[in-house]
């Protein structure tokens, strides 16, 4: 049960959640993405990925195919209906492999071996920053995946939260500065209101949720919640902390994952990056209208481990398409709130309007 829940942890934490600290590339190894599931599999949820992946890549690579990483966990869960697609086609249009950790994914977009990818936003700002202008932001593609969870019925609002022990994850990095913005917006100082005791692990905040009785509070990215409510008796979500970023500033969104893609991609092959942004959307969509068909896709590409597990977990995992205007508005007002706290968690400065693609 041990080595099933650390498989579950080390999926889970896998994207987007932990800011690019200092190093702009750390941020996919401490973060929050797929998680592997409530039964054992003869193979974790990584190695499914890679023969996946690998079979994926021989089946689809065709000269002139969009080159296009995704990550596992639910900023690739949006696209298994493109992927599935391309299985069929003779000379298929996107070539779609994935990866377990963002730092697997950022030199080869930077090096130009990619062409576009499934990163987490505070990721793609820092990389913009790095190439001096040569990342641009496509299309959101997941909102926020943080949820407060507990084992008793005393928080039904941030206000309750006050006084309280509450166990997190990601110190240094994306869902500490949430947490605090979240907890301050509502009027409660994180240094003095209460208690955050953060670990290097989730499977650390589920041994203290399993140990620590009735009142336990906590924080956690989906789809780990969904694993996790497998394995604590009575542990119910409390609060939806995207949801609550919505009451402090509806003009902004949390944001988990963007897609990414080069600038020079981008003004070299402008027809096809918007019949692929087209398919995109069509593809997130449909995931989003029919979860059951769309869980059989997550576990078949690997991205979570098991079916049932991603069935349960996509309703809450926020899948979304944004582009434009609406996509710039939400994501920079995300991005100046990481940028209030920690100038490091988006590069060291605010991208300019150049980062975001099909905003005039």
């Amino acid at each position: 049960m041990k080595r099933l829940l650390s498989m579950v942890m080390a999926a889970a934490m896998a994207l987007s959640l932990a800011a690019c600290g200092s190093t702009g590339t750390s941020s996919s190894t401490a973060s929050s993405q797929a998680a592997s599931s409530q039964a054992a599999s003869s193979a974790p949820a990584s190695s499914q990925a890679e023969s996946t992946a690998a079979s994926a890549s021989e089946s689809t690579a065709a000269d002139g195919a969009m080159r296009i990483a995704g990550l596992q966990g639910p900023t690739t869960m949006g696209m298994v209906k493109l992927m599935k697609d391309q299985e069929s086609m003779e000379s298929p249009l996107y070539e779609v492999t994935m990866y377990g950790a963002a730092d697997e994914i950022v030199p080869l977009l930077t090096k130009g071996e990619l062409d576009a990818a499934a990163i987490p936003a505070n990721l793609a700002a820092t990389l913009y920053q790095k190439t001096e202008g040569q990342i641009q932001v496509a299309a959101v593609n997941t909102l926020g995946v943080l949820y407060v969870v507990t084992t008793g019925d005393e928080v039904a609002s941030v206000a309750d939260l006050a006084g309280k022990t509450i166990y997190s994850t990601g110190k240094g990095t994306t869902p500490e500065y949430v947490l605090n913005y979240i907890l301050s917006e509502n009027g409660i100082d994180p240094a003095k209101d209460v208690t955050i005791e953060y670990k290097s692990e989730a499977t650390e905040i589920l041994s203290t949720l399993q140990s620590a009785g009735e009142g336990a509070v906590a924080v956690l990215p989906q789809p780990y919640v969904t694993a996790a409510q497998a394995q604590v008796e009575g542990l119910t979500v409390a609060l939806d902390l995207t949801e609550e970023w919505n009451k402090i500033d509806p003009d902004s969104q949390l944001i988990t994952g963007v897609l990414a893609v080069r600038s020079d991609y981008a003004e070299q092959h402008p027809e096809e990056l918007e019949v692929f942004l087209a398919d995109y959307r069509s593809s997130i969509e449909w995931v989003t209208a029919n979860t059951a068909d769309a869980a059989q896709l997550v576990a078949e590409y690997g991205i979570v481990a098991k079916a049932p597990l991603a069935e349960k977990a996509l309703p809450a995992c926020n899948i979304t398409y944004m582009d434009g205007a609406d996509m710039k508005q939400a994501l920079s007002g995300y991005l100046d709130v990481l940028y209030q706290q920690d100038a490091a968690s988006v590069g060291g400065a605010l991208p300019g309007d150049d980062f975001y693609y099909g905003v005039e």
